[in-house]
């Protein structure tokens, strides 16, 4: 029967996105105890692990179709959300391969990819696309292969050069970042594109995954998950928007918090690419009401415990100073102070009705 698709839901204007019971239970959960601070927390991107959204290379769920139409939006009005360097061509051939080869291993009902030599044949059932092509010539696309093919995939790529032993922003496919802008980030080296982030550079984390990556192997990618929370289920938090979304935060309130604060985590990956020897960073977003999270009782808790710990540098990082105390308030209210089990998996397999 294949993944039963909503193609109808907006991340902008009603906001009529939200998340099945299987979506909820499947959530990216980033919280494995309840503390939280950065770390080099990389693990092999294997197609096992405490959460589904790992079982494929790329995840693809019921928000497909209705994520890609957000992507054509946010690109109509403003096409420098994809950029790549001229001297980035075939890593850009690399990604089209990958995501298109990746995503017709996983979802043969709803992707195929046939090639005779150079001549492929690619048809995407969801968004009704049926494409023959030259793999190497790019003339027979509509548009260059990492547009076109990142067009048809959910969540934010950037593809890394890598020379004089960094790692370097050199294209990017970015419409549903959390407040950083590609326009200002491209060809900036590794800990340039980082510079923001608080408390992490003392620690050395970003040395530390530097070095990782830089001895990134091909056919053996990584992933880990990072988090932020957003006001109402918006996708383009960018910085270009930031008069569409910043005042959001002000309309939070005590008895609408469950409902417009939502927790967003990414799904970050990155794979070795063969040809041009670059990385495709992979920045997949997920979105969870606090209405829906309440529901899974480990993740209520738990989520409640972090961010009463959580240290005033990254509250004011991640942006959510304006409404923590009230997540926190709402959390710690069910909380029985009981020790949760280790790890990111909900602990149940069933919810209860929304209140």
């Amino acid at each position: 029967m294949g993944i039963q698709f909503k193609p109808t839901e907006t991340f902008r204007g009603d906001f009529s996105y939200s998340n099945s019971d299987e979506a909820v239970l499947r959530f990216p959960f980033p919280f494995a105890e309840d503390k939280y601070m950065y770390s080099v927390n990389m693990e092999p991107h294997v197609r096992k692990g405490p959460c589904p959204v790992f079982e494929h290379a790329f995840d693809v769920d019921e928000h497909y179709i209705a994520e890609c139409h957000e992507r054509a939006l946010v690109l109509e009005s403003d096409p420098k959300r994809c950029q790549v360097l001229p001297h980035m061509m075939a890593a850009q051939w690399d990604t089209l391969e990958l995501i298109m080869e990746s995503l017709a291993t996983d979802y043969p009902e709803h992707f195929s990819l046939t090639r005779d030599g150079d001549n492929w044949h690619w048809i995407n059932r969801p968004l009704n696309t049926d494409q023959r092509f030259v793999f190497g010539d790019p003339s027979t696309l509509p548009r260059e292969p990492f547009e076109y093919i990142t067009r048809q995939a959910q969540g934010d790529f950037t593809i890394q050069d890598q020379r004089d032993h960094n790692l370097y922003v050199d294209g990017g496919m970015v419409t549903c970042q959390a407040d950083w802008s590609l326009e200002f980030d491209i060809g900036m080296s590794f800990h340039e594109w980082h510079g923001p982030v608080p408390l992490a550079h003392d620690i050395g984390v970003f040395d530390r995954a530097l070095q990782y990556l830089l001895r990134l192997q091909y056919g053996q990618p990584v992933r880990r998950l990072n988090w932020t929370m957003t006001v109402n289920p918006r996708m383009d938090t960018s910085p270009e928007n930031y008069p569409d979304w910043g005042p959001d935060k002000l309309t939070v309130t005590p008895e609408n918090v469950d409902r417009k604060v939502h927790l967003r985590v990414e799904l970050q990956t990155l794979f070795r690419l063969p040809r041009s020897n670059g990385i495709l960073f992979g920045i997949r977003c997920y979105l969870i009401s606090l209405q829906d999270l309440e529901r899974v009782t480990k993740w209520s808790k738990r989520l409640g415990r972090v961010l009463a710990t959580l240290p005033p540098e990254l509250v004011e990082y991640k942006g959510i100073a304006r409404y923590r105390d009230m997540v926190v308030s709402r959390l710690a209210a069910v909380d029985d102070g009981a020790p949760l089990s280790l790890g990111i998996q909900p602990d149940q397999t069933s919810l209860p009705p929304r209140r």
